[in-house]
């Protein structure tokens, strides 16, 4: 038999500690060649980073193996990692480097004794070192990686595959039973000890059926790397704990070096599970094993890495890994073992248990029950009412002297009433409990008064605990009238938290059961939601949503959005919303004129013209003329529609880079390849363009942006000089769709004087900036003390009521009538002026315009200290409430970052931020939320956003 090594003949490993001056010594002795070296961190051997004399080019790694590893386990671990290679060609995999006088792998005679030293490939990229967040994506690749081996590995034999390591999951209990009595601190041994009781419980029935093999076991965020550029890893390293055991430990190592991750958890990881099983097809006792064997290697982790840094003090390696050990212990253990396996389960479409009936009869039985719906879409939390703690209480009692004798909130239902502290939100949503209100006092016989004052009630195998009894609890009497809280669980065990995330809550009801079964008021068992894929079926392809797997938003509220499973998100990007979601007062305006009438605009009522004074009063002297649309498109195309009328010409002049909407004449003034690649070479011959006057990234930056505006005026004079003098400029008046970009000073002063020297007009697209977004100005034309001919506005006058707008002079007006006339059905409905009139209304009486400059200002000021923290951020651009965050690759080449971005963008939505990119780049965060956020909204932004910066995306 192969003489291999056995852990627990030499449990202490202290790493070999060879000096840098040795190591080029028998380096150049063995292999011909002088080094120079960089020392690698290592748990049990010593790796260094080996470079030519003189060279900044890496030769590889050096492995000194520590020296208990026989020669045949060496070899071993080569000819593993050379069957991954030639089986699976997509997963790379370092060889031995070759060098002058062959394979550099041989044994030194050292100063610590005979060693083994290999020179091993050092393949481009990076590991997922430390503890930075993983996104999906990566989470899905680590399991895809550790199925590939395990496949090709799946018939792998050697001589030296029966060692026996202390990282074999196989062997943990054994470790654990070694480590734990050597522990010195009492509570962590504790803490292992419970964690560990449980697993091994867990797994006892099924380890003697658990399919075995050999493997890599550490395929982990160390041993993978991301190729140079690539987001995921694509390349396994270290093949130093191969050996034969359980085939499922593969994944659970894998699963443990995911949950010490930023925001890791043991659902997070479950993309991992689903990966390797389209590889390696778990059986359900591999299932049943999954988590005890991710719990227990936690459990090694954190013992061995404590034994050894008392073992070895100076094992820096070790001692910096001891954080991240504990927490994969921690995460692994921070949900039941039984709920686990119920959601892996349910992750790889495997069978769950049927619904649990509640046994025997239930402890109530009312005559009359009523169910009060305290879900996101109920009116119940109509006009924020879901923000009063008292709200479900008044409803529920208003239901009793109604003659009710109980009322219930359902449990694993979306509970969204009663969320007094929305920000930051948590995943955790669903109840797992049922809220009871009873109509007279009821005794429960056999009830047992806890230590924290609660009550339990026992039914053979099934525990009910009772909360907020109070002085009733000592004598079992259920008080009337009062909010009872009641969980369901299995005897002996403890009840479920009160809330859990909805990815994990039918695990959750699997264990614990459905509290309602035991009051006779048990709650429907939720289907899928299929309204995403019947979108997809429906809807055209180029009609997008955000998000590749977006939460389903049915309410909102101020600067809130909520998802149906009760998630509360910050709005930071909707100006649509101008008012904020569900405004009172905007609400009340618009169903108020329902009841009165809504026609089309040809009819004679007065809202048309109330709201057409109030929005002309917020102009200067002179726009007297108001059309009304439905939207930015609309508004835009109509008035460049007028400015042809008005001068009798078909030529046009547009800055490059922005977006004025998608009808005809609008999409051809549109000029930003985010929305069209193909703008640029599309435009028709009647649209002239001039440089975006973009101070940042464009032509001319800083200083040198003055020169946008006289370049912008000759291109004006040579229009005109060919004759073709154009019929008007359009440009929005402070760059929007580019993040919030302000024009150079003056710029819109010398354009507007141009155009019109040569009789054309000049017309400002206010859909974005326009309506005090800006703070220090309520149109976007005052902060370049410019006055246009024609104003274009939309989105934000409507609050979310499809309205647009477009104002001007009579003179201007009257030209258009004489080519015919204008008219839009819904344009100025009597509805949609009316929520006009209440929107101005709102940012009027509410002071919004001076809520955008003072959060607005605090907003800017938080993102700039981000940006001397964080490289990644190249500018902070705009004003108020209209900013944009630009991320560049490198702040000298300005190098969007856009791919970043958008990963950025989807960590946020994880931490409860709703943020897109726009730019043509798609690399600026377009920051504009709704009007009425406030200054801890925007403050519960920027630390999500410090947080994804500092911990990855």
């Amino acid at each position: 038999m192969t003489d291999v090594f056995d852990y627990f003949t030499q449990v202490d490993l202290p790493t070999p500690t060879l000096s840098d001056g040795e190591v080029q010594r028998l380096f150049a002795e063995t292999f011909g060649v002088e080094i120079d070296v960089h020392a690698l961190g290592s748990q049990q051997d010593q790796n260094f980073r080996v470079f030519p004399r003189g060279s900044t080019e890496s030769l590889g790694v050096l492995k000194l193996s520590n020296p208990v590893f026989s020669e045949a386990e060496i070899d071993m671990q080569d000819a593993a990692a050379a069957t991954v290679a030639e089986r699976s060609p997509s997963v790379r995999v370092p060889r031995i480097v070759e060098g002058p006088q062959g394979a550099m792998s041989t044994w030194w005679e050292s100063s610590h004794g005979r060693i083994h030293a290999r020179v091993i490939e050092n393949i481009s990229g990076h590991t997922l070192m430390g503890s930075a967040y993983l996104s999906p994506a990566v989470v899905e690749a680590l399991g895809d990686l550790s199925g590939k081996v395990s496949l090709a590995l799946a018939d792998f034999t050697h001589p030296a595959s029966g060692r026996v390591l202390q990282w074999d999951p196989q062997h943990a209990t054994r470790v654990i039973d070694t480590l734990l009595p050597l522990e010195p601190d009492i509570e962590m041994r504790e803490i292992v000890r419970r964690a560990t009781d449980a697993a091994r419980a867990a797994l006892a029935p099924v380890e003697s059926t658990l399919p075995r093999q050999a493997g890599h076991f550490d395929v982990t965020d160390d041993n993978v790397l991301c190729a140079p550029g690539a987001a995921v890893p694509d390349a396994v390293i270290d093949f130093g704990d191969a050996c034969v055991s359980w085939r499922v430990g593969e994944i659970a190592v894998t699963v443990s070096s995911i949950l010490h991750h930023d925001g890791a958890s043991p659902e997070s990881a479950l993309a991992a599970v689903r990966a390797f099983d389209r590889h390696r097809r778990l059986t359900d006792d591999e299932i049943t094993a999954l988590w005890p064997l991710v719990i227990l290697r936690g459990a090694v982790l954190v013992l061995s890495g404590r034994a050894q840094v008392r073992v070895d003090e100076q094992n820096t390696y070790a001692t910096v890994a001891l954080d991240r050990e504990f927490r994969i212990l921690q995460q692994s253990a921070s949900v039941p073992i039984p709920v686990l396996t119920a959601a892996t389960r349910a992750a790889l479409g495997r069978p769950g248990a049927p619904e649990r009936a509640w046994p025997g009869v239930g402890i109530l039985s009312p005559a009359r029950h009523v169910e009060i719906d305290a879900s996101t879409e109920s009116p119940l939390n109509d006009a924020g009412a879901w923000l009063d703690a008292a709200t479900l209480d008044t409803a529920a009692r208003a239901a009793l002297d109604d003659g009710a004798d109980m009322v219930t909130v359902p449990a694993w239902k979306a509970r969204l009433t009663g969320t007094t502290e929305p920000l930051p939100s948590a995943i955790e949503t669903i109840p797992t409990d049922v809220l009871v209100w009873l109509a007279a006092p009821v005794r429960l016989d056999g009830a047992v008064v806890l230590d924290d004052g609660s009550l339990t009630w026992t039914s053979d195998a099934e525990t009910l605990t009772i909360l907020g009894t109070r002085e009733g609890a000592a004598s079992g009497i259920l008080p009337a009238r009062t909010r009872l809280s009641m969980r369901r669980s299995a005897a002996g065990t403890p009840p479920p938290p009160a809330r859990v995330s909805p990815g994990f809550a039918a695990a959750w009801r699997e264990v614990a059961g459905d509290p309602g079964a035991a009051i006779g008021a048990p709650s429907t068992v939720p289907t899928a939601d299929d309204v995403l894929a019947r979108r997809h079926d429906v809807l055209a392809e180029v009609q997008e949503h955000y998000y590749t797997l977006p939460p389903r938003i049915e309410r909102g509220w101020r600067e809130y959005l909520i998802d149906v499973d009760g998630r509360v998100y910050l709005d930071m990007v909707n100006n649509v919303a101008s008012v904020g979601h569900a405004h009172p007062h905007v609400v009340a305006a618009g169903s108020r004129q329902m009841h009165l009438l809504n026609t089309n605009s040809r009819f004679h009522y007065r809202a048309i013209t109330d709201y057409a004074d109030r929005i002309a009063a917020t102009l200067p002297e002179g726009f007297d003329t108001v059309f009304f649309v439905n939207s930015g498109s609309e508004a835009t195309d109509l008035a460049i529609r007028l400015a042809m009328a008005a001068t009798g010409r078909p030529d046009m002049v547009a800055m490059r880079e922005a977006y004025h909407g998608w009808t005809y004449a609008s999409d051809a003034v549109s000029t930003s390849i985010a929305d069209n690649p193909n703008a640029l070479s599309t435009r028709p011959d009647w649209v002239h363009t001039v440089d975006a006057a973009n101070s940042y990234r464009g032509k001319h930056r800083g200083a040198d942006a003055a020169r946008y505006a006289p370049e912008a005026v000759a291109a004006i004079d040579e229009l005109a000089a060919s004759g073709r003098p154009p019929a008007g400029f359009i440009a929005e008046t402070y760059f929007g769709n580019a993040g919030g970009v302000a024009l150079p000073d003056g710029y819109l002063r010398e354009v507007y004087a141009a155009i019109r020297r040569h009789g054309g007009l000049a017309i400002a697209d206010e859909v974005q900036v326009g309506y005090g977004r800006l703070g220090e100005w309520f149109w976007g034309f005052e902060q370049q003390g410019a006055v246009p001919d024609i104003v274009a506005v939309a989105k934000s006058i409507g609050g979310g009521q499809p309205v647009g707008a477009v104002i001007t002079r009579r003179e201007i007006a009257d030209r258009y009538r004489s080519g015919g006339y204008f008219f839009s059905s819904t344009g100025g409905s009597p509805v949609s002026a009316v929520i006009g009139t209440a929107v101005l209304d709102v940012i009027q009486r509410e002071g919004l315009q001076e809520n955008a400059r003072a959060v607005g200002s605090h907003l800017k000021e938080r993102l700039e200290r981000l940006a001397a923290k964080h490289p990644l951020i190249g500018a902070v651009h705009g004003s108020g409430l209209y900013l944009g965050l630009e991320f560049v690759r490198d702040r000298e080449t300005l190098e969007p970052a856009t791919a970043e971005t958008a990963a950025i963008c989807d960590r946020l939505l994880e931490l409860g931020v709703i943020m897109q990119p726009t730019g043509d780049h798609q690399n600026v965060l377009k920051i504009k939320p709704p009007l009425v956020v406030t200054r801890a909204s925007v403050d519960v932004f920027a630390d999500a956003l410090d947080r994804v910066l500092t911990t990855g995306w």
